[in-house]
């Protein structure tokens, strides 16, 4: 099992920053990526940021060059910079852990950070 646990959300002015954390704890065998998704009310969930083992970063249109993913693997931890924040950044953000075991994809998620951006 992959327990994950974000935390950094928050009220923030447009044009602002924050920093969400997902450390992730259990077992690291078949992890191929880490990644933030999210969602807000009444859309369905989407992703904003992925990692792969070997770094290879990818980002949704919306937020290419003012959202940066990184993870720091001596703390288990993926990390999503946020800059530059816009009203419709506002949603529910999940870390997601992509598994893969014996060829198929399972996906694990954390219970979300609610990130909120006031005009």
């Amino acid at each position: 099992q992959v327990q994950l646990v974000e935390s950094g959300g928050g009220l923030v002015q447009a044009g602002g920053s924050l920093r969400l954390s997902c450390a992730r704890s259990g077992s690291i065998l078949g992890i191929n990526a880490m990644g933030w998704y999210r969602q807000a009310p009444g859309k369905q969930r989407e992703l904003v940021a992925t990692i792969t083992n070997g770094g290879t970063t990818n980002y949704a249109d919306s937020v290419k060059g003012r959202f940066t993913i990184s993870r720091d693997n001596a703390k288990n931890t993926v990390y999503l910079q946020m800059n530059s924040l816009k009203p419709e950044d506002t949603a529910v953000y999940y870390c997601n852990a992509d598994r893969r075991w014996l060829g198929v994809r399972h996906d694990y998620w954390g219970q979300g950070t609610q990130v909120t951006v006031s005009s």
